[in-house]
């Protein structure tokens, strides 16, 4: 395993400069918004950042297959990016699709991105230009309207750890964030890059870490994280950088186990985590004051262990709709729309970035280019105007 990952790496090193130079996008994106890193802090930034919503079941989808050990995954159709865009059920992301985002008052879209489709099995890690390409599309249709757009790793962490020695995960994830960073390091400082999505924490079946050792695997695969795009250099040496949480679990992450990375950049890091309401949604009780009061506790939790430190909470996945079948049966609030205004009011007024989960015609219609409820529009628009005053 060893001499692998050692050959590996000696194959990536050089793979990195020919990625960088893929797509003339890079160029591009640095002047769809302001050129320069601005003087911000991350707090400023979490509160230009407004409320945000996810391009779900898009970018991150994929076809498992993990005897394809290098991407994980399965080649679909002509193997095209749309092959992989759509596959999850998503329509064709459209320019429209996101200047309706704006129009409705978002400020942020969360693009998760999976990045081992169309990649070739032959232990390079190296990500398809044809997939950056499209990516490029979608971020610079965010940096055109004045939006953030953030991209992250999703689902292919879980792929490379469940099937990985934790060296080998270590130094893919480098060649991975280095491939990214490097492509896009000339562009505005409304791109925004998220390490991962809620797999920190896991490990292969055969492993048998201890809970320290999985908080210092944790650690270390955030410090690579930043570490890797840190030393791109361009406009990733001040980058804003989202560090993801211990499985975006805000009890996990707010343990003392879990550490901030250091970082060469001064007050540049937020950390992720998801769904402020996340237990008593699964267990059908939403609506009470119990879940009122947990969701409070939680977002306590976050402010003592990161907020008052001067470290923002990206709320990277909240709930968008709220169904009649997790309501608690002494529900006080039992309107979907007044639950989100709630959980969003709560977020805004802890200072967190809250970025609604939804996928393809579920809150938002991609094909309308509109929130499809109206309630639920007035209240992004109720929230936004919260957050900007």
């Amino acid at each position: 395993m060893r001499k692998k990952v050692i050959a590996m790496v000696c194959v990536l090193t050089g793979a990195v400069s020919l990625v960088s130079g893929c797509g003339t996008a890079a160029g591009n994106g640095s002047e769809t918004s302001e050129t320069a890193i601005r003087d911000m802090t991350a707090t400023a930034y979490a509160k230009d950042m407004g409320v945000g919503i996810n391009l779900g079941n898009t970018m991150e989808a994929f076809w498992e297959d993990t005897a394809n050990e290098t991407g994980g995954c399965m080649t679909i159709g002509e193997n095209t990016p749309e092959n992989y865009e759509t596959c999850w059920g998503a329509v064709p992301t459209t320019k429209e699709c996101i200047d309706g985002y704006q129009a409705a008052g978002f400020r942020t879209v969360r693009i998760p991105v999976y990045w081992g489709n169309m990649m070739a099995d032959d232990g390079t890690y190296t990500i398809s230009p044809d997939y950056f390409q499209r990516v490029d599309e979608l971020v610079e249709y965010c940096l055109e309207d004045g939006l953030y757009a953030v991209i992250n790793i999703h689902h292919y962490d879980e792929f490379l750890i469940k099937n990985h020695e934790k060296e080998e995960v270590l130094s893919i994830t480098e060649h991975l964030w280095m491939q990214i960073a490097e492509h896009y390091k000339d562009y505005s400082d409304y791109l925004v890059f998220e390490g991962f999505n809620e797999n920190l924490g896991s490990q292969q079946e055969s492993d048998s870490y201890t809970d320290d050792q999985l908080y210092d695997y944790v650690n270390e695969m955030n410090q690579t994280f930043v570490d890797a795009v840190r030393k791109t250099g361009g406009k990733n040496q001040e980058r804003l950088l989202i560090v993801s949480g211990y499985w975006t679990n805000i009890d996990k992450t707010t343990d003392a186990r879990f550490r901030m990375p250091e970082d060469t950049a001064e007050d540049r890091l937020m950390v992720s985590v998801h769904y402020i309401d996340n237990a008593k949604y699964w267990m059908n009780q939403v609506g009470n004051q119990a879940w009122l009061d947990y969701s409070t506790d939680q977002c306590e939790l976050l402010k003592t262990a990161f907020t008052e430190k001067g470290i923002p909470v990206f709320v990277g996945e909240c709930t968008s709709i709220y169904e009649s079948t997790h309501l608690a049966r002494n529900a006080e609030y039992t309107d979907s729309s007044e639950c989100l205004r709630l959980m969003l009011n709560m977020a805004a007024e802890y200072g967190f970035v809250p970025v609604l989960w939804d996928v393809n015609d579920n809150f938002y219609s991609r094909t309308e280019y509109q929130v499809k409820s109206e309630s639920d529009q007035r209240v992004i628009t109720e929230i936004a105007e919260k957050i900007g005053e």
